[in-house]
């Protein structure tokens, strides 16, 4: 098992140093174990629960949403969380729709600069 400072785990995840502590306060996670010096000290159990908040996170699910998910028994298999199952389907639903919006803007934007022409529609 890995041990990391909080400086380490946040270089591993992308979370900054000021989020992690933040995510502690709020109990999104739990408080970190600490050394004897008083610094923080994180597991891979850690590293794995942050990246699971970072995906969370970029599907547009807000922290108190997140922290209902985070007290249900994440480490059970999903499909006998009704629950963590219809979230996550929902919140699937909510970036595929995301996904075709973001198709019709690409094609909209090739389509005007193939056609060299304006952003506006031709009279």
């Amino acid at each position: 098992m890995g041990t990391y400072s909080i400086k380490q785990i946040s270089e591993k995840t992308g979370l900054t140093e000021d989020a992690i502590r933040y995510y502690e306060k709020i109990g999104l996670l739990p408080y970190a174990k600490r050394k004897q010096n008083g610094h923080r000290i994180y597991g891979d159990e850690d590293k794995e629960l942050m990246e699971l908040i970072i995906c969370l996170k970029k599907t547009g699910m807000s922290l108190n949403e997140m922290k209902k998910i985070i007290k249900l028994p994440i480490k059970e298999n999903i499909n006998v969380i009704p629950e963590l199952k219809r979230t996550l389907l929902d919140y699937k639903e909510k970036i595929m729709t995301q996904i075709q919006d973001l198709q019709r803007i690409v094609a909209f934007i090739d389509n005007k600069l193939e056609s060299d022409s304006t952003l506006f529609r031709s009279k």
